[in-house]
């Protein structure tokens, strides 16, 4: 079976531990948010964030996200030692059974969104981003150095109506919600942090930012490999350019690039199907398909998009995205590892991004990461896995339904 997963951000998350096995989640994806990128997380400060969770009855499956430092990625400053303290905390995590990092390389910013509660028809609010907004953003309120070079001149000039449609409390807003931060970490930038966070990547093109991720997981990829911990790096949210900035992860290729790197079982990837959704020329259920044998952690939710960079969560089987036959894809390679891996433990999935519904609406949690929300998309995942396994076991017996 999947593993049925559950993000919770640790003590501080809104969500408590017996909430979170009420969803009928299996296992929890936590991380040591406030331990700042490019420090070790030391044993005992693992162990004690795995005794929480085991204590309430639940197991830690997941480290979603140990973050990659700036420096790692721009390959510069103190590189060197931030890669050899990743290392040693992949060792930690292995020494205490937790088999699975999530990770990314997203330059500078984490995932991007211009609302954070874009409310749907029925009521309920989910993120969204469009392109125009984000290049006001980008234009005006941040005031990135050449950034009309990276909009053609129908959306700067769309971007510069909206911005001089706005009121001064809805500027703040907007660039607000660019500024938030890693999430769980519970920090916001500053738009002078930013801008000195995009001028490290000057003169860093994607051929070479995709080395320098290259170039990180031929260092990492052996230490994954001695202390069992699988390697799952999370696509671009969005999987194209902001800012000016490269990307590594966006594409068919671009995955596939990763993989190629270093041709390890451990060295995968987080299928996530918003972020990779987001972009109308990647084909999910195709994609899935091709890097099924090296998913090792699933992000489900679907997204509503257009051919202009603008997107919209939405609910999961309401989007363009073919939630069904990714999720029969991934049942079908569950199925086969569990054939043909000796001690194999099955795939995370997880639901991703729920909407604010019901008492959400009430309630604060970080973007994305409701109660009630993700618990409906649970209950969908968890009724489609087992309506798949049906039907493919009836297939395989060729009996009626």
């Amino acid at each position: 079976m999947l593993i049925q997963s559950w993000r919770w951000f640790g003590p501080d998350d809104p969500v408590s531990l017996e909430q979170v096995i009420q969803t009928g989640a299996r296992s929890v994806v936590s991380a040591l948010h406030r331990i700042p990128a490019g420090e070790c997380w030391k044993t005992d400060e693992i162990r004690k964030r795995k005794e929480v969770i085991q204590s309430s009855g639940i197991e830690w499956g997941v480290v979603e996200s140990v973050p990659v430092h700036e420096d790692i990625k721009t390959r510069s400053g103190g590189y060197k030692k931030y890669i050899e303290n990743f290392k040693e905390t992949l060792r930690n995590l292995g020494s205490e059974q937790v088999h699975t990092v999530c990770y990314n390389f997203m330059p500078a910013l984490d995932w991007s969104r211009t609302r954070l509660h874009s409310r749907r028809p029925d009521g309920s609010e989910l993120s969204s981003f469009n392109q125009v907004h984000f290049a006001a953003i980008d234009l005006y309120l941040l005031g990135r150095p050449d950034a009309e070079k990276s909009y053609t001149e129908e959306v700067t000039r769309k971007a510069h109506e909206f911005h001089a449609s706005l009121s001064t409390t809805e500027k703040e807003e907007l660039l607000a919600t660019f500024l938030l931060g890693f999430p769980g970490s519970g920090e916001t930038f500053s738009v002078r942090e930013v801008l000195e966070r995009i001028g490290a990547y000057r003169g860093i093109g994607k051929h070479e930012y995709q080395e320098h991720l290259s170039m990180f997981l031929r260092e990492i990829v052996p230490v994954a490999e001695e202390s069992g911990v699988m390697l799952a790096i999370h696509p671009d949210d969005p999987p194209w350019s902001l800012l000016g900035l490269p990307r590594a992860v966006s594409t068919l290729e671009d995955t596939e690039k990763i993989i190629g790197a270093t041709d390890s079982p451990v060295n995968g990837i987080t299928f996530c199907t918003g972020s990779f959704g987001a972009a109308p020329a990647n084909d999910l259920p195709a994609m899935a398909k091709r890097l099924a044998h090296r998913i090792h952690f699933l992000h489900l939710r679907n997204v509503s998009r257009d051919s202009h960079s603008n997107f919209q969560e939405t609910n999961l089987f309401e989007g363009d995205v073919d939630i069904f036959s990714i999720m029969r894809t991934m049942v079908e390679e569950d199925i086969r590892r569990e054939n043909e891996l000796p001690g194999y433990r099955g795939i995370p999935v997880r639901p991703d991004h729920g909407a604010r519904i019901l008492g959400d609406l009430q309630n604060s949690y970080y973007p994305g990461y409701s109660l009630y929300g993700r618990m409906k998309n649970l209950a969908e995942i968890r009724g489609m896995e087992a309506g798949i396994r049906r039907s493919i076991r009836l297939t395989s017996q060729n009996t009626p339904y």
